[in-house]
């Protein structure tokens, strides 16, 4: 019997479960220079990490003045992105391993991301991860994306599990505060280290603060089954 019984697990993709960031920075540095915006640095992208593209687009154009709608920019920035995201996305090593670890012992797997259905699509295809991961929930098929638990608790849904038997797995502040709110369980991966002294992370079953670098499949999993014995 596996020691992880009626646990049903939830990765966010961007971040987490693949190195996608350098792509979503691209893809937004070359659709603001299509509007004359040239200066647009990671560090300016950092802050947008775990906020969904349509948020993203909205605040850029308040911030920039800019004079196209938001349905014309994402839909633009989406274009760039999948071209990058069809031919450059990395899974991490580690995080592919602990899918398989998780796979092996039939524990339900679901994706919740604020990419759109197109992005989160070209990157599972792309990487190999489809194969494992069939369960799917985009912030657009959502009234709310992150930190709302809409994606989280319509992931839990599409898997038949109670959100109180979720773990979800998160590298930004506003994913850790959604699986908070969708009563889940949390293991946090910061992508950006500076930040994982932020409130929502303090929220967190297990808080890795070196992110990817400290995360391993195996103590990923000893944890869910010492959670799942304490529960």
């Amino acid at each position: 019997m596996s020691k992880l019984r009626g646990m049903s697990v939830i990765f966010d993709l961007d971040g987490t479960l693949v190195d996608s960031e350098p792509n979503y920075y691209e893809a937004g540095r070359r659709t603001l220079a299509e509007y004359g915006i040239r200066d647009f640095t990671w560090a300016d992208h950092e802050r947008y990490v775990g906020i969904s593209t349509q948020e993203t687009v909205a605040d850029w154009k308040d911030r920039y003045g800019l004079p196209a709608s938001v349905d014309d920019m994402v839909a633009l920035k989406n274009r760039h992105y999948l071209e990058l995201a069809r031919s450059a996305t990395r899974a991490y090593p580690e995080m592919r391993a602990f899918v398989e670890l998780l796979a092996a012992e039939g524990v339900p797997m679901a994706v919740a991301s604020g990419s759109s259905p197109q992005a989160i699509a070209a990157v599972l295809t792309g990487t190999g991860l489809d194969a494992r991961l069939q369960t799917v929930v985009s912030a657009d098929e959502v009234a709310h994306g992150k930190p709302a638990p809409d994606v989280f608790l319509e992931a839990a849904r599409r898997l038949g599990a109670a959100p109180s038997g979720c773990v979800v797995l998160e590298d930004a502040a506003p994913g850790a505060a959604a699986a908070h709110a969708a009563g889940m369980r949390c293991i946090a991966i910061p992508y950006v280290p500076a930040q994982a002294n932020a409130p929502e992370f303090a929220t967190a079953g297990l808080l890795l603060r070196g992110g990817q670098e400290q995360f391993t499949a195996r103590s990923a999993y000893d944890w869910l089954a010492g959670s799942a014995d304490l529960s």
